[in-house]
């Protein structure tokens, strides 16, 4: 359903019955109608409303609500990319009219999982996740290389310093032995003999 934000009044509607639910749309129009009437410019621009098994996704754009009801279990990103282009016809053809014959074909494009529309899409998202994937693995490999290449550096500076005490700590030590050693030869020379 299509309908202005500022009174509600419906410019276009399309129901596709399902009869194996046995739904009563008509339940679900009024629902719609109400919804309309309760938008306002500071509503959000883009929501899910449930509605038990059932979900109401809505767009607002330019003072216009684009309204689907879903099966709850309806991907999202369909619904909304559904009511994008709906949108986007819609402006583009609103002196026109969006005819329902338009909307129906919309509807059938989505609903037929086979279409080489929906494998696009789905093809996109999976392609946005892999995209999502390996920045993240870059992001978290990229600080790991980072900091290996500090952690060998520091290694190194350790073990330089580590060379270092070790030598002036055994210098350290021959000295005092020397001074020992020295300190015991004047002693003896000059008390004992």
């Amino acid at each position: 359903m299509i309908a202005r934000v500022a009174d509600g009044l419906p410019l276009a509607a399309s129901m596709q019955e399902n009869e194996q639910s046995g739904r009563d749309l008509q339940k679900y129009q009024n629902q719609a109608k109400q919804l309309f009437r309760k938008l306002n410019a500071q509503s959000p621009n883009r929501c899910t409303l449930e509605a038990g098994d059932v979900s109401f996704h809505y767009l607002l754009e330019q003072g216009v609500c684009y309204l689907i009801l879903c099966d709850a279990l309806f991907p999202k990103r369909m619904a909304f990319g559904f009511l994008e282009d709906l949108q986007a016809e819609f402006h583009d053809n609103y002196a026109k009219k969006v005819a329902n014959t338009y909307i129906q074909k919309m509807k059938k494009s989505y609903v037929d999982s086979r279409t080489r529309r929906n494998f696009n899409n789905i093809n996109t998202e999976l392609q946005d996740v892999q995209r999502i994937m390996v920045a993240n693995i870059e992001e978290v490999l990229q600080p790991l290389d980072t900091k290996a290449g500090n952690l060998s550096s520091l290694s190194k500076k350790y073990r330089s310093d580590a060379k270092y005490l070790n030598t002036r700590s055994t210098y350290a030590k021959v000295a005092a032995g020397a001074i020992f050693f020295i300190t015991i030869i004047i002693y003896v020379r000059f008390w004992w003999l």
